[in-house]
């Protein structure tokens, strides 16, 4: 028991130190300048303006988020109607609290996003914001910019607005809670569970007949307890695939309403080109996947199980199908590019403010297009420059994440080289005739050499493990 504790308990400090030389090397804010920190308590102690806000605290909105979450950027209500339904969607107005061209406008251009590592977030706007004045948390008054989407019986929208409202969540909850309320059968027919559910499948059936792609792919994801560091793949509940669809759906209203107007932000993403996809199409017939004619990549996508190393194979390659994707701003004529190829329509970012940039603008157009008013010239004048701080926020965040895995993999392996594990062999890599594996305990993702095959299951060894360089290698071994 004595040389578990120290172990752990130097994985533990290997790992918190690792991390902060992480985000050393990555240049990742601590914390806020006190010019930023005073604006933020002064706004959250003085409350936003409510002259001009539609008072809306009659709608019994939820959230619905991971456990222990504070950031609460969306609360939804959805009810039936003899035609559909309704939906209402409201997101926090961070505009509300952030003076154009302010301290806290000013960090947050530097920011872009929330980051996320495996001891810590940075925020993008002050916590006394993100997760207090700002935060949608419930029975409390909160600004919002609210979604109004009416569904007809088929769940395509039929008619979108926004306006400035006061809300009042009723209920913070998570996706266990409802997950387990819809299993368990406890669920009411009226329950806002039960209609999340029905409205996300019935939007999933219009995401599969426009030919939106939606990957399967189980998320690789660090915890910690009690300095006790683990790695693990985690498949999403089918709560969190329906709440996304709301989410999406809000987009697409969004980005219809800017094209519009002739002026927004919209996130696109060119489709795969011919090449690409009868490069997917070898690959997937020589592992064994059927592609039956007329099928899309998109259909084979959705058909694939994780769970099986030659469709873990195919998904990895399908990957390589949805890239590209950016922001494309406009003021006048529209872009070349409308469309996010994966999302199979029009789409932008405006649900997601408290952790996202670019959506506090997005929103401000919708806005304005919605009540009929000329879009605030600081939004206008932000959208050129939104594109590459997006980027490169977005940049930091991939390798934030990557690089922390990738130290908390070889830490947890350093002193088990020489065992050997199952993996599942996901790619090739040309580069140096390596290849990609999956390891599902520890969930990890590393490369390998030998005599390996794409789409098997096959016994590797692991020969090296090195914190310091962050890197994990194994080979090919005899079973």
């Amino acid at each position: 028991m004595t040389s578990r504790f120290v172990r752990l308990a130097a994985q533990d400090a290997a790992v918190r130190e690792g991390l902060e030389q992480v985000r050393g090397e990555l240049d990742v804010p601590t914390g806020f300048p006190p010019a930023v920190e005073m604006d933020a308590l002064t706004v959250a102690e003085r409350g936003p303006d409510r002259s001009d806000r539609r008072d809306m605290r009659d709608v019994p909105f939820v959230t619905v988020d991971p456990e222990g979450s504070m950031d609460l950027d969306q609360a939804v209500h959805l009810a039936r109607t003899p035609h559909g339904y309704v939906v209402h969607y409201a997101i926090a107005d961070v505009a509300a609290f952030a003076k154009p061209g302010g301290p806290i406008d000013r960090e947050a251009r530097q920011r872009g996003l929330t980051l996320y590592a495996p001891d810590e977030k940075v925020p993008l706007h002050p916590p006394v914001l993100s997760e207090g004045a700002a935060s949608l948390l419930p029975d409390r008054d909160r600004p919002a910019a609210v979604w109004t989407l009416r569904l007809d019986g088929s769940g395509e929208v039929t008619d979108a607005d926004v306006v400035r409202a006061v809300v009042r969540s009723r209920a913070q909850l998570t996706y266990e809670q409802v997950q387990h309320e819809l299993d368990s059968g406890d669920a009411r027919d009226d329950t806002q569970a039960r209609l999340l559910r029905e409205v996300g499948e019935l939007r999933q059936s219009r995401e599969r007949d426009r030919g939106g792609v939606d990957l399967p792919v189980p998320e690789q994801v660090v915890s910690e307890e009690d300095g006790e560091w683990r790695l693990s793949f985690r498949a999403p509940l089918p709560v969190e695939r329906w709440n996304a669809q709301i989410s999406l759906m809000t987009g697409m209203a969004a980005a219809d309403i800017m094209l519009a107007a002739g002026i927004g932000i919209l996130r696109t993403m060119p489709p795969p080109g011919e090449a690409d996809l009868a490069r997917v199409r070898r690959t997937a017939l020589a592992l064994g996947l059927p592609w039956p004619r007329g099928a899309s990549y998109a259909d084979l996508i959705r058909s694939a199980d994780p769970e099986q190393p030659a469709h873990l194979a195919f998904l990895s390659l399908a990957t390589t199908l949805l890239r590209g994707a950016g922001y494309t701003p406009f003021d006048g004529s529209h872009p070349e590019l409308t469309t996010h190829s994966a999302v199979a329509a029009p789409y932008a970012h405006v649900t997601a403010p408290l952790r996202r940039l670019v959506d506090r603008f997005g929103t401000e157009v919708a806005l304005a297009a919605c009540a009929g008013t000329d879009v605030p010239d600081w939004v206008r004048e932000a959208l050129p420059d939104l594109p590459e701080r997006m980027s490169a926020s977005g940049r930091r965040a991939r390798e934030l994440e990557r690089e922390s895995i990738n130290l908390i993999e070889a830490v947890l392996l350093a002193d088990r080289v020489g065992e050997r594990f199952p993996a599942a062999v996901v790619d090739r890599e040309p580069r140096d005739r390596g290849f990609s594996i999956v390891i599902r305990d520890p969930g990890v993702r590393a490369r390998a050499t030998g005599e390996l095959s794409v789409g098997t299951e096959a016994l590797v060894e692991l020969l090296t493990a090195d914190p310091e360089r962050r890197t994990v290698l194994f080979t090919s071994c005899d079973t």
